[in-house]
């Protein structure tokens, strides 16, 4: 029974693999900013959190957007219809570019709300010029997304991975460079982090472009691309598409980044510690990602050959092979929870020592809740993928409306800013989110798919 789905664990691995690792990519981006400015200062590290939540609100829009293009890729690509899967990609592309303009200039011009977010005031100070540099980086980030989307959608999920890797040497190099002054570069602290980040999207996006460019496959959807010839209903199909989707991303990334603004009205010190547990439950919740782009693909490719019983069978493997990681993941969590946050802390500086010792009990804290959500994290990203494949986006939305904002979202609050639980209750608050969403959306899956092979 159970070898109909074990037998395609190792091609949704072999799929799954590049693009966790591409996804991982940008997580190691803000992992390494993180534990090199975790050297300098629990304020430093507060700053980069707070500036990075206006970031993921930011990111959660452009990247969400871009998964429509996905889909649409693979069901051209399974009809093997390569001028409707041009005509996809270069609408796109050219609604991610407008977006990510936008999205820079959103972001910029929300600056000034930090002052009246009652954050503390050394943390806004440090976090206002980090933000403007890494707020440019959204501009090539979500072009470069329009083009990994296309080349997942073709099934070559190796180019991003091998651009985001590249994009992360830049990364650390320039980091150690500029936030400690090598190499007789001055030494610019959490704005060093910046350039750095900056520098590295610019390297990822063009690298993406050159590897695309030179594969048979993906030469044609790359090259000679007129832009501005459009069409109004490929726009509107993928708006359609692109903005639920959006939308789901953004509930889900905007409860995080609350919680990260609950923590900061707690103190910088449990703002910084939500910041440990965060970074590392982003790495583990990039494993299930890169399930659920894998199950976007495979879904796709089906629903394009009108396979709808292997749909379903391929949907379940992956279900099946995501909550084993995720449980292992959440056993890590748990028996490692008192040593991982010590890879971000500084315990050498007497004079700092106080803030490092309640920052890292409390980040001990938080582990043992990410824990627990493991599994529910997994299964509920996994859901979204193939959903996104059969091109359901609306229902999802409201979905991830319900769970993360009229269930999760009052939890964290009360938790947090009404009982002795402090930062613990508000990730009790994303646990109950991401719980909810999990099962409703599972079950949204078991009745479209049901609907699929009974028509």
């Amino acid at each position: 029974m159970l070898q109909q789905y074990t037998k395609e664990f190792r091609y949704n691995i072999k799929l799954a693999t590049p693009v966790i690792l591409g996804m991982l990519g940008h997580t190691l981006v803000a992992f390494v900013d993180n534990v090199m400015v975790g050297q300098l200062g629990t304020a430093e590290l507060a700053a980069v959190s707070l500036g990075n939540s206006f970031m993921f609100i930011a990111m959660s829009l452009g990247i969400g957007f871009s998964t429509a293009i996905t889909p649409l890729v693979a069901e051209a690509d399974g009809e093997e219809n390569v001028l409707k899967g041009k005509s996809s990609f270069k609408h796109g592309l050219f609604l991610c570019t407008v977006l990510g303009l936008a999205l820079f200039f959103m972001v910029f011009f929300a600056k000034p709300l930090m002052h009246i977010m009652n954050q503390p005031p050394e943390v806004v100070e440090l976090a206002m010029p980090y933000l403007t540099l890494v707020a440019a980086s959204l501009v090539p980030l979500i072009i470069f997304q329009a083009f990994k989307q296309c080349s997942d959608g073709l099934s070559m999920t190796k180019y991003p991975m091998y651009a985001t890797i590249l994009a992360n040497v830049v990364n650390v190099v320039l980091n150690y460079i500029f936030i400690f002054g090598k190499f007789g570069a001055p030494q610019l602290g959490v704005v060093g982090a910046a350039i750095g980040t900056l520098a590295s999207r610019v390297v990822m996006l063009f690298y993406l472009w050159y590897l695309m460019s030179r594969h048979y496959k993906s030469r044609e959807y790359v090259t000679h691309i007129k832009l501005f010839k459009l069409t109004g209903s490929m726009l509107k199909k993928l708006l359609n598409i692109g903005f639920p989707s959006a939308l789901q991303m953004f509930f889900e990334v905007a409860i995080f980044t609350a919680a990260i603004w609950l923590s900061g009205i707690l103190g910088k010190n449990p703002q910084a510690a939500n910041q440990i547990a965060l970074n590392l439950s982003s790495m583990t919740f990039m494993v299930a990602m890169g399930f659920s782009v894998a199950a976007m693909i495979r879904v796709g490719n089906q629903k394009g050959m009108k396979r709808f019983r292997e749909l379903r069978r391929i949907a379940y493997s992956i279900f099946f092979l995501t909550t084993l990681l995720a449980t292992f993941f959440a056993l890590v969590f748990f028996l490692f929870r008192t040593e991982l946050p010590k890879l971000y802390l500084e315990f050498d500086d007497p004079t700092d020592i106080a803030d490092t010792l309640e920052v890292w009990t409390i980040a001990s804290k938080l582990m043992f809740i990410a824990a627990i959500f493991q599994i529910s994290d997994a299964l509920q990203v996994v859901a979204l993928g193939t959903l996104r494949g059969m091109q359901d986006v609306k229902i999802p939305t409201f979905i991830t409306f319900v769970a993360y904002w009229l269930i999760g979202f009052p939890v964290s609050y009360y938790l947090g800013m009404h009982t002795e639980y402090g930062s613990s209750g508000i990730w009790i608050g994303l646990l109950a989110g991401l719980t909810a969403s999990g099962i409703m959306l599972f079950v949204r899956f078991e009745i479209l798919s049901n609907r699929l092979i009974t028509d």
